[in-house]
């Protein structure tokens, strides 16, 4: 008798657990099914093969045997696949059946296609991917593209970020999730929107946070300091007195809220000390260490 090596079919080791083995059978026989591989005669060949391996490694008993007598694990001289193969022309000479789990397999993944079901159409799973968006997106919108994994060929997709999309939304693209079976069509692609951390601003709610310079005497004295937002740069008044992370408002220079309102910017007063002073300063800073 022939011997076959039903591990190496499997591509697993002798020591595979079950497991092991049961996942090993299910990424090949997805992969080689004669109703989704081009070259459907070869497939169902190689089909054959890895459902004769299961057959025998996904149950323990008949694993044993296999382990301790080889080609002779079934009976001496016996030729063919092992017991409880049944031939049926209907599913190309094999029986989707036998194994373990084998049945629900093919259910969940064709739709049991692989017996009476072959032409029936299975529309595509949904998918759902991550997508970040800057702040500036978020304000003015645009059009982004990123890659997606289609069986080991990236594809890109692109995509209009629409203006005052908010973290949490979903983005559906109809057509471009997981392909169909059988002729049906490819289900949808949701994208969930995420906000790209920004190494300017904090972002609360609706509203901006920006940490604004002010130096001492400024922030002592008051006058005035520039200020950069979304929409430009602004002179903002800082009056006598300012403490160190006092907020002070510009309203509605935020993000958006709804298509014509927007949240507010807070700039952050950030009190510039001094780290090295000459001898006039530091005669300055005593003289008023006494007051």
């Amino acid at each position: 008798m022939q011997f076959k090596d039903y591990y190496a079919t499997l591509g697993v080791t002798k020591t595979a657990s079950q497991d092991d083995i049961r996942k090993a059978f299910r990424k090949l026989a997805r992969l080689h099914h004669p109703d989704v591989a081009k070259d459907k005669k070869t497939a169902e060949a190689k089909f054959k093969e890895i459902n004769e391996a299961n057959e025998v490694l996904g149950d323990p008993e008949k694993r044993k045997r296999y382990d301790e007598l080889g080609a002779d694990w079934n009976q001496p001289g016996r030729q063919g696949p092992p017991p409880g193969w049944q031939h049926s022309a209907g599913n190309g000479g094999f029986d989707f059946g036998g194994g373990e789990g084998a049945g629900d397999f093919f259910e969940m993944f064709f739709g049991g296609r692989g017996k009476k079901r072959r032409n029936a159409a299975r529309r595509g799973e949904d998918v759902e991917f991550d997508l970040p968006v800057t702040i500036e997106e978020v304000l003015h919108g645009g059009k982004k593209g990123f890659g997606i994994d289609r069986g080991g060929r990236v594809e890109t997709i692109n995509v209009t970020v629409p203006k005052s999309v908010r973290a949490g939304q979903k983005i559906r693209l109809t057509g471009q999730g997981g392909e169909g079976f059988g002729g049906g069509e490819r289900g949808d692609l949701y994208l969930n929107v995420t906000l790209t951390p920004h190494a300017d601003y904090r972002v609360d709610g609706s509203d901006l946070i920006r940490p604004v310079p002010v130096p001492v005497a400024v922030a002592v004295l008051g006058g005035e300091v520039e200020v950069v937002t979304l929409d430009g740069s602004v002179k903002l008044k800082i009056p006598a007195g300012t403490q160190p992370g006092q907020k002070f408002r510009l309203k509605g220079r935020g993000l958006p809220i709804t298509k014509d309102t927007r949240g507010d910017f807070f700039a952050e007063a950030k009190v510039l000390l001094p780290t090295t002073l000459n001898a006039e300063q530091r005669e300055l800073w005593e003289k008023l260490k006494t007051v």
